[in-house]
Parts: C-alpha cells; sequence; structure tokens
C-alpha cells in the first residue's frame, strides 16, 4: 500500500511539474496555446517525469526531494489553470493566503507561544474555520475555491499524502510565495494605474 501510494505522488508532481512547464512557455509565447496541445504536451512532460529513464529514479522522485509534497490546493491551482475556462484567482483569496502565511510560519517555527501547525491534527475548530473560508469563497462566488478546499479536506481525511496535518494540504511555502508576490504585482500595477491616470488627466 504504501509504494501504492508512493507511486501515485510521483504521478501526482510529474503532472504538476509538466503543467508548471506548460505555463512557462505560454508566458513566454505571443499566442495561447489550445487546450488540446496543453493536454499533449502535460502528458509528453509527465511521461519524461514520472519514468526512469534509464536512472535510477525518476526525475520526479529528484523533484520531491527537494520540495516535498505539495499542497492539494497549490496543485489544483495549478492544474485548473490549464482549462479553457480558467479565471484569473481572486485577489482577495491572494490576500488572505499571504496574511495566514505571514502569521502561520513565524509561529509555526517558533516564534511566540502559540504553535498553529498543531492545529492541524484534528483540531475541530480550525477545521470549521477551513469550511467557514470556503463557504466565503461561495458567497464571492469563486466556486472554484469552494471545490478546491473541499478536495484538499478530503484528500486530508483519506491521507492522500504522507502528512496527516490539515495544514499541508491547504498551504505550502511555494503557494505562500506565490500568494506574496501576487498581491504585491497586484498593488504595483493599481499604484501604477493611478499614476498613469494622474499623469493623464493632470491640467495642462
Amino acid at each position: 500500500m504504501n509504494s501504492f501510494m508512493q507511486t501515485l505522488a510521483l504521478l501526482e508532481l510529474s503532472v504538476t511539474c509538466a503543467v508548471v512547464c506548460i505555463w512557462v512557455l505560454q508566458k513566454f509565447s505571443p499566442n495561447s496555446f489550445p487546450f488540446a496541445a496543453k493536454v499533449f504536451f502535460v502528458l509528453l512532460i509527465g511521461n519524461i517525469l514520472f519514468w526512469p529513464m534509464g536512472m535510477d529514479l525518476p526525475l520526479a522522485a529528484y523533484v520531491r526531494g527537494v520540495t516535498g509534497d505539495l499542497s492539494i490546493v497549490l496543485t489544483l491551482l495549478l492544474w485548473s489553470s490549464l482549462l479553457p475556462s480558467g479565471k484569473p484567482t481572486p485577489i482577495a483569496f491572494q490576500f488572505v493566503v499571504a496574511i495566514i502565511a505571514l502569521c502561520f510560519y513565524p509561529l509555526a517555527l517558533g516564534l511566540g507561544m502559540t504553535d498553529p501547525y498543531a492545529w492541524g491534527y484534528g483540531s475541530i475548530a480550525f477545521l470549521v474555520g477551513v469550511l467557514f473560508f470556503a463557504l466565503v469563497c461561495g458567497l464571492e462566488n469563486w466556486s472554484k475555491g469552494v471545490w478546491i478546499i473541499a478536495i484538499a479536506i478530503i484528500a486530508w481525511a483519506a491521507h492522500w499524502h504522507e502528512s496527516a496535518n490539515l495544514w499541508d494540504y491547504l498551504l505550502d511555502p511555494f503557494l505562500a510565495i506565490w500568494a506574496l508576490l501576487a498581491l504585491v504585482g497586484a498593488l504595483y500595477r493599481r499604484r501604477r494605474d493611478k499614476a498613469r491616470s494622474g499623469y493623464l488627466f493632470r491640467p495642462g
């Protein structure tokens, strides 16, 4: 059973790495890739990463040795970015993730008397808080966020990854860095647009 779960984890990470490669290629391409092309390249790159290809371990295993298991939330956000109808992640979600990360990691690393990481081991209050956050996503008409959080909770309940802590299914350093950079970028663009607007409408 453990071997089966390890294989699934490598398969998941192989697909995720392939999606990241497609995302990077898309950033440097002037035209958007068709959905069929994205699926083809994900399958191609994913297979290259998943099979050993003459090495002791597949490439995905070496990546996993560095990154560990990514959170389900980040994994699903990446996978869903390939969908034709994929909408940008709301800035409010990025803001909440950034604030949580800024509070969570220092406390989890020993700064202060509270250890929020311990809440992930079956705390009912923490689980209710996560469900409430999913409800807010639904009320804000971001149904994808509801599904992502719901799947993360289901994966935690089913022990999909090695960790038994709910935090590891909801948050990871890469998701935190993405949220912080996205938030800084959004604030910069807003300030730039405001400055341009002020310049355009300046008297004279």
